[in-house]
């Protein structure tokens, strides 16, 4: 295809009729009569030999080729926009933009607090709007409503750009004066009581039959295929254990390391390696491709890095705690940083 024979502005049409599903809405946001908004639907149908959108009951439905064609369109044109635009530099110290991050409990309890420290150093005027995942859809991401997300990812929308910040293992917390402490094994773990550790805080019976694996976490999963599943006798939203392990003695808790490790900060808590093989997981940040380009939002995804890196960095520096895991792995595995460029995704 000759690009000089291309209108270029049916691109910014397709966007809009794409957004809209509906021609007449699409005519007046564009300023355009219907039947011109037709008329550029029946080139852009030509253009891209496909129907692009179908009536249906519910109105008109994009086909595959058109939802195949949005997210490349949208940034294409943001990024013919940025070139449009005068080229501004950010500076984080005198700035005073709102960041909305959508990011997982997790994230809060072992990233955020260093990423706070980072950036009332570098940019004292800047705001950040912390939000969980029910607060956020895919949507809002794609349209860039929300800046970032850092989660753990089951999938995510090949358009949106992403890079791995770190990935970490599970540990186990146990009060110092458990009966396990000393005999830490299988048998004994699938003896004692667990506490269940949700976004949702979901009640007995959510997640811990082994006739229902789709919907259990990486911990359960990993016992599934053992044939086994754990007595869970409390179900929380939330990371903060001690005063729970201390009262009740029985209880174990399995987290995320760096989150364990956080909590073990005294000797009424004792941290072990779980009696089982568990995967570990990778923490990941995505953003919506209209803001790859965005100097500001560059240097906070830059900034994110630097300081994910400063946390592994710091870990690499301190001895084994005695009953962690053997030979120290536990380092090993939770500094496995990922190099990548988050502007060449």
């Amino acid at each position: 295809m000759n690009l000089q024979r291309v209108d270029l502005n049916l691109l910014v049409h397709l966007d809009v009729l794409l957004r809209e599903k509906n021609v007449t809405r699409a005519s007046e946001q564009l300023g355009i009569t219907q039947p011109a908004m037709s008329n550029i639907l029946r080139r852009l149908r030509k253009l891209f030999n496909d129907p692009l959108l179908i009536r249906s009951s519910e109105g008109m439905t994009p086909t595959e080729r058109a939802m195949e064609l949005q997210p490349r369109i949208r940034e294409l044109l943001s990024d013919i926009g940025l070139l449009l635009e005068p080229r501004t530099e950010f500076r984080p110290y005198t700035s005073s933009r709102i960041f909305r991050i959508m990011t997982s409990d997790y994230a809060e309890a072992t990233l955020v607090p260093r990423l706070v420290k980072a950036l009332r150093a570098e940019a004292p005027n800047v705001i950040l709007d912390f939000l969980t995942p029910s607060d956020v859809s895919y949507r809002d991401m794609e349209q860039g409503k929300v800046d970032l997300a850092i989660n753990r990812f089951n999938e995510i929308p090949q358009s949106f750009h992403q890079v791995l910040v770190w990935r970490d293992t599970f540990s186990c917390l146990l009060s110092a004066d458990s009966p396990y402490v000393h005999r830490f094994n299988l048998k004994n773990y699938l003896s004692a009581q667990h506490i269940w550790v949700s976004k949702t805080g979901m009640g007995v019976g959510f997640g811990v039959n082994p006739e229902k694996s789709g919907g259990l976490g990486s911990i359960d999963q990993a016992l599934h295929r053992l044939g086994q599943k754990r007595q869970i006798s409390v179900f929380t939203r939330h990371y903060q254990m001690p005063a729970m392990l201390t009262a009740n003695k029985d209880l174990i808790a399995t987290l995320p390391t760096r989150v364990a490790r956080m909590q073990a900060t005294n000797d009424s808590i004792v941290i072990k390696e779980p009696p089982f093989f568990i995967p570990e997981f990778e923490l990941t940040m995505a953003w919506s491709p209209l803001l790859q380009h965005h100097p500001a939002h560059r240097w906070l995804r830059q900034l994110i890095l630097h300081v994910a890196r400063q946390v592994i960095a710091e870990e690499e520096t301190i001895a084994p705690m005695q009953d962690t895991l053997q030979d120290g792995s536990m380092y090993t595995q939770a500094s496995n940083l990922v190099e990548i460029d988050p502007d060449r995704q």
